[in-house]
């Protein structure tokens, strides 16, 4: 009898011993049943706690969010020349989020991007990129590293739930950030004096205003249109003149608003129907373009480029990110719709007094001496005519001057 008790109780501390060992490791099967399941659950989850009050995510803030928990990890760092050490393996693209953008978080030079594309088969256009779809590194057949667009987020460690409500279709992201150069893709950022000469001009405003804005009526002249037609309203601004050759490039032009034409005749009725800043007497009408192109493809200068910047928009004295610039270099330069250059800072001169002995100079005299120049900036050249062109500043390091030179990167 007593053995029998003595067996059960060893039989008894055996069992608890080995009930411990299962709970260290993982939980005995009699208590661990919730706990397994809940790891198995999808990674996309939602607080119980909070599920009540919170709104369902979209598929793209899921794959998103399920980025954020691990997808992005960095690469080894002999990533190669192009791309950057710290660059994530993998990135799901986000409303708001620009080509650029994405590129400068996997390369050292954003601008290279099409070069290091992998061309997946189902993808037709590699620069149409959308919501949700996941960039990611790839190893092409000859080894190299290369970007690889996998379309909807394919491949991704997200699993999504039906409770996660859709949403309609986005187009593609934008190369650049679109609203940053609108204005200068539908209008004209610079006029020749004879196209001044030869535009309809506002002559004067209804119930003698100074200055008009949306709603206001202005009267016309050498306006020849029909009825609904829509103009953009240009300010003739300062002129354009190239620091090199000393030629006159032009007039910088500011848009100030559209305007619809609701009667025609020698002296003709406009309506200011959008506004972006006063229109004057004097100010010209251009016929307005309609749905302008955003898509561009970065690449280097058609042939070598040594040009200035002439002019900062909105006459800003020092330019940084995003800030619009005037260059005296064109389409008979090799300048076209997306080359991308490198502006340099002037270093400039300093008086050279060699060395000292005693707090004494050893030149019989001093003389000055041109410091390097730095790289201060990278442009986007987004817009261009024969002799000139407007660029978008991407990047800069310090801030970016009239006069400032710009060259291939």
């Amino acid at each position: 009898m007593y053995w029998n008790q003595a067996l059960a109780v060893s039989r008894a501390v055996r069992a608890g011993i080995a009930c411990g060992a299962l709970l260290a490791l993982g939980g005995c099967s009699m208590f661990h049943q919730d706990e397994h399941q809940t790891l198995s659950a999808p990674p996309v989850t939602q607080d119980t706690s909070t599920a009540a009050a919170t709104e369902p995510q979209t598929d793209t803030e899921a794959l998103a969010d399920s980025a954020d928990q691990g997808g992005t990890t960095t690469v080894m760092s002999d990533a190669g020349a192009a791309l950057s050490p710290s660059a994530p393996r993998n990135y799901v693209v986000k409303r708001g989020d620009t080509l650029w953008g994405i590129a400068n978080t996997f390369l050292r030079d954003p601008w290279l991007w099409p070069e290091i594309w992998y061309i997946n088969p189902d993808i037709h256009n590699p620069h149409r990129i959308y919501p949700g779809d996941n960039v990611r590194l790839a190893l092409r057949a000859d080894g190299r590293t290369a970007l690889e667009i996998v379309r909807g987020g394919s491949g991704s460690t997200a699993r999504l739930e039906p409770m996660l409500r859709s949403v309609p279709l986005e187009g593609p992201i934008a190369t650049i950030p679109y609203s940053l150069i609108a204005a200068f893709l539908s209008r004209p950022g610079v006029l020749s004096g004879d196209e001044v000469k030869s535009a309809p001009y506002v002559m004067a405003l209804r119930d003698d205003h100074q200055i008009a804005g949306a709603g206001h009526d202005l009267y016309v002249k050498k306006l020849d249109g029909e009825t609904g037609a829509r103009y953009s309203v240009m300010h003739v601004d300062e002129p354009l003149n190239d620091p090199q050759s000393g030629r006159k490039l032009g007039y910088v032009a500011i848009y100030t608003g559209t305007a619809q034409l609701t009667r025609p005749g020698e002296v003709a009725k406009v309506t200011l129907t959008d506004s972006a800043r006063e229109t004057l007497q004097g100010d010209v009408l251009i016929a307005a373009e309609m749905s302008p192109s955003s898509d561009f493809a970065p690449h280097g200068p058609h042939q070598a480029v040594d040009g200035r910047i002439i002019a900062v928009v909105d006459n800003v004295l020092l330019a940084g990110q995003y800030d619009v610039v005037a260059i005296n270099r064109g389409s008979q330069d090799g300048v076209d719709r997306g080359s991308v250059l490198t502006v340099d800072l002037d270093g400039g001169k300093v008086s050279d007094h060699c060395a000292y002995i005693n707090g004494d100079s050893t030149c019989w005299l001093p003389h000055s001496e041109r410091l390097p120049a730095e790289a201060s900036g990278t442009l986007l050249v987004f817009k261009t005519y024969e002799r000139m062109s407007y660029a978008l500043i991407f990047s800069d390091t310090v801030p970016i001057n009239v006069g400032d030179r710009v060259r291939n990167p």
